[in-house]
């Protein structure tokens, strides 16, 4: 027969300040991530792309009869450049054309020529943009090109229809990137302007022949 042993209770007396210091009672919180996870920056934000002022900026070109905001352009970035080069080689694409080299070929070539024609104009005066900044003007303005690049995909080819077409975007072009490239040099915006023309006259024809 099984016989019974009475235990005494245990008592743990909390409230005893001796038994807090001998015994401390952590503390329960919602949990709190790592620093280096709080704070830790998006990816492109690392990169240094902006997506947000690319597309500020394509906002301010698409206007034809506007002029673009020469402020929002001043924050150069070759984001929207090679996003705008990219595009007009995947609508080439789709026209049966490979011109993907040939487009960044010429949109680098088009820098360095603006930026040469900058050179000898203002002669390193102020107000002059550096090679960066012809880049990423050059490349802002290939928007309307771009958009010309995906609407030939539609256009009836032959007669003087296309080369019409291609004429108004070749001058909202040049509008767009003669503005933003005259911006602090308006007593030679003619001639940026006839620089700028020859430039996108190039992307025209490629997409024209």
């Amino acid at each position: 027969m099984a016989r019974d042993f009475p235990l005494p209770p245990v008592v743990f007396n909390v409230s005893n300040p001796t038994y807090r210091q001998r015994h401390p009672i952590p503390e329960t919180g919602p949990s709190q991530p790592p620093a280096s996870i709080v704070y830790e920056k998006p990816l492109l934000e690392e990169l240094g792309i902006n997506m947000r002022l690319v597309w500020q900026k394509m906002l301010s070109i698409l206007h034809p009869l506007r002029s673009a905001d020469p402020s929002i352009h001043a924050d150069t970035d070759l984001t929207g450049p090679f996003l705008f080069v990219l595009s007009f080689g995947l609508f080439q694409l789709l026209a049966g054309k490979f011109h993907f080299g040939i487009a960044l070929g010429s949109a680098t070539v088009a820098s360095l020529f603006l930026y040469f024609v900058f050179l000898k104009i203002l002669a390193g005066r102020p107000g002059s943009p550096d090679l960066r900044r012809c880049a990423s003007l050059v490349g802002y303005g290939m928007l309307p090109m771009v958009i010309f690049s995906a609407v030939s995909l539609f256009q009836p080819w032959g007669g003087w229809l296309i080369f019409g077409v291609a004429m108004g975007f070749v001058l909202w072009s040049t509008r767009v990137c003669a503005t933003l490239l005259a911006s602090r040099a308006d007593e030679y915006r003619g001639l940026i302007a006839f620089a700028c023309w020859l430039v996108y006259m190039l992307f025209a024809l490629l997409i024209i022949f």
